[in-house]
């Protein structure tokens, strides 16, 4: 699997903490090797049938799609990004 970075991701990833930043580059690590490991919480979003979302820590997420062998990371930031991911 490879990852891919909508603009969407870039932008938000840019206004990220610092601490946030490195806490998720980490995760994207763990969604490389085992997409299904416990500290990412990983989900299929309610209402929302080909995006899902993974764990940063209890205030931070980010959702991604699949596409073959692609996860097309969508956005990241504060729970509330959730509301349109």
């Amino acid at each position: 699997m490879e990852l891919h970075f909508t603009q969407s991701f870039e932008e938000d990833y840019r206004v990220l903490p610092h601490i946030v930043q490195k806490r998720l580059d980490h995760k994207l690590v763990y969604l490389l090797k085992n997409p299904r490991h416990p500290s990412l919480r990983t989900k299929k979003m309610e209402g929302r049938p080909d995006i899902w979302e993974g764990r940063i820590s209890q205030r931070w997420r980010f959702t991604f799609e699949i596409s073959g062998k692609k996860y097309i990371l969508r956005r990241t930031g504060m729970h509330d990004i959730l509301r349109n991911p």
